[in-house]
């Protein structure tokens, strides 16, 4: 099998730009996307997530395309497409079947094609590996090689970057395993893990974010019952915390494209082997329903204030699904809008970060600029963007109503402040 790899990356989303950036600063890389407006919005050096800086981008040698044709210049394609769940939380591989059916029309003899999106365990040869087979008229194993290599990148973090994070990989044979390997060591200065086969890497990537997801969904749960007994949840951590060992985990809305969904993919290929998973399902349903505890804790507060709950004005800062982040995807913040207006709420949403379109577009919200908030009866401050943590009471102050509510999801704010303002606080 040629050793020599020429990359394709399909897919320039949070996950697939990182990693066409790395390959294209080490040689000519082609970056593939059906997106033609993502296309041009990168020919041009900018990337609305945020991920990748102009002068990055300046610093590449990537052809950005929609063309089959220029897939075919490349025998490496690394896909990197989201699969995401539906509305009954099952697995939607549509977009990922998609970009196999356009990889299999650029597949010659020779080609590795690695996997980067999250599956579950079997998916790239039982799932995949048919389409690309049938597309392409190659038979897998003789013609073509596949592997799985599962991403890592933590929308946000510039720390946790792709070349700087250890990357597994496999391979459905020795030889595709050493090329793969070899393949992201010229990028990844972390190193590479050799896992000793495919649906072990897939295994480890959906186990990850589930760990995660599970320690979060115990933080969710015993906020929920310290709220019962009237313990402030945030000082019970930071006493536990002061033992050596105990888990810095702290309870939230658990969203985005990963730890929300992950566990659902693991759950759904035990659930095809006959096991019904209780821990993991468990966890989920605590972490799934946040959002609208949430609104119902800041409606009981507002009747404790002394404000009538149907036409009132609740603003809401932060849509996206995590802090100093654009990423709308799977945001568990709509949750509480949603539950808010159940109750005949009037709810006015603020992000500095979020695309106006798209909260309009994907969650039917409409953002409004700082200057253009009305006074609330309560205000939720539910994602802590970094510009949010710096508000003071003169900031927050014109933004509530008389007898003013503020829940603190996050506990960024200092309560002590807050309270002795007579602000009424409450905080997860």
């Amino acid at each position: 099998m040629n050793t020599s790899r020429k990359i394709s990356v399909v897919g320039l989303g949070y996950v697939g730009l990182p990693v066409a950036v790395a390959f294209g600063k080490a040689g000519k890389t082609i970056g593939y996307d059906i997106n033609q407006i993502r296309i041009e919005e990168l020919r041009h050096g900018y990337d609305h997530t945020g991920e990748v800086t102009a002068e990055e981008l300046i610093a590449t040698d990537i052809v950005y395309t929609n063309s089959v044709e220029d897939l075919k210049r490349a025998n490496f394609h690394i896909v990197a497409v989201p699969t995401p769940v539906n509305d009954s939380n099952q697995p939607d591989l549509t977009l990922l079947l998609r970009a196999s059916e356009i990889v299999g029309k650029a597949l010659k003899a020779g080609d590795i094609v690695v996997y980067e999106s999250t599956v579950y365990p079997g998916a790239t040869e039982e799932d995949c590996v048919p389409v690309l087979e049938k597309v392409s008229g190659l038979t897998c194993g003789r013609d073509f090689r596949v592997g799985y290599s599962p991403e890592r990148i933590n929308p946000g973090d510039k720390e946790h970057t792709f070349c700087r994070i250890k990357k597994v990989v496999a391979g459905q044979d020795t030889e595709s395993l050493e090329i793969i390997a070899k393949t992201y060591e010229t990028v990844v200065t972390a190193g590479v893990h050799r896992a000793p086969s495919i649906m072990v890497a897939e295994a480890a990537k959906v186990i990850e974010n589930t760990q995660r997801d599970l320690n979060i969904a115990l933080m969710n749960e015993l906020a929920l019952i310290f709220d019962k007994l009237a313990i402030d949840t945030s000082a019970v951590l930071q006493a536990a915390g002061s033992k050596w060992n105990f888990l810095p985990f702290k309870p939230g809305l658990v969203g985005g494209h990963c730890i929300g969904v992950d566990p659902y993919y693991l759950t759904h290929k035990a659930e095809k082997i006959g096991y019904i998973p209780q821990v993991i399902l468990a966890g989920r349903r605590i972490n799934d329903g946040m959002g609208k505890y949430i609104a119902q804790r800041t409606v009981k507060e507002m009747i404790h204030a002394g404000h009538y709950i149907a036409g009132s004005t609740v603003t809401v800062l932060g849509l996206t699904f995590k802090e100093n982040c654009p990423d709308l995807r799977n945001s568990k913040v709509i949750d509480i809008i949603r539950e808010l207006k159940e109750y005949g709420i009037k709810v006015q949403v603020h992000d500095p970060l979020a695309d106006t379109d798209e909260a309009s577009r994907e969650y039917g919200v409409s953002l409004s600029a700082l200057e253009e908030l009305k006074p609330a009866a309560a205000l939720i401050s539910a994602v802590a963007h970094e510009s949010y943590r710096h508000w003071s009471l003169d900031k927050l102050s014109p933004l509530l109503a008389d007898k003013p509510v503020l829940i603190d999801v996050k506990g960024i704010f200092d309560h002590c402040v807050l309270q002795d303002s007579g602000i009424r606080v409450w905080r997860l």
